[in-house]
């Protein structure tokens, strides 16, 4: 299920919230115990509600996710070296996505990397996919072909 850009709109409120310190800590329950050991999956890109609602569908698999406005964000961060899967949309400002697994590749950094966009063009699907891209799903997409497609990445990630 992909959340609607007001339900992902009021989900990040809320984790800003929670960032901002403006809600009263809780003890950490079993659940978030195994979710601060569990596959870190990276989403890049820069639609925010699209962020929120990938983040949410992440989570709701009890896996975490980072979110970044940028590919320039998303490498500069200390997710790079640990992201287990990579989910980011090919057309945005600055670097596009296949210029961002491109870099990765040149870096020797091997992430498995699904590619969401609303412009699904069979020639960088055919790049993308040529370069090792794990999936390449056009927007609106069903959310449990990307849940399956998150699972075998996590799953051949923990393999390695």
């Amino acid at each position: 299920m992909i959340l609607q850009p007001t339900e992902a709109t009021y989900f990040c409120f809320m984790e800003s919230l929670l960032a901002a310190g403006d809600l009263a800590p809780r003890r950490f329950s079993i659940e978030d115990q195994q979710l601060q050991r569990a596959p870190i999956i990276s989403i890049v890109d820069d639609d925010e509600s699209m962020r929120c609602a990938l983040k949410r569908l992440v989570a709701s698999l009890g896996l975490k996710a980072c979110t970044f406005a940028s590919a320039e964000q998303f490498l500069q961060s200390p997710r790079l070296d640990d992201t287990a899967c990579l989910i980011t949309d090919l057309q945005m400002p600055g670097l596009n996505g296949i210029e961002l697994q491109q870099s990765l590749l040149a870096q020797g950094r091997d992430i498995p990397i699904i590619f969401v966009t609303a412009f699904p063009e069979e020639w960088m699907r055919a790049r993308a996919v040529e370069a090792g891209a794990f999936g390449f799903l056009g927007k609106p997409f069903d959310s449990s072909t990307l849940v399956g497609l998150i699972e075998k990445a996590v799953g051949s990630e923990r393999k390695a």
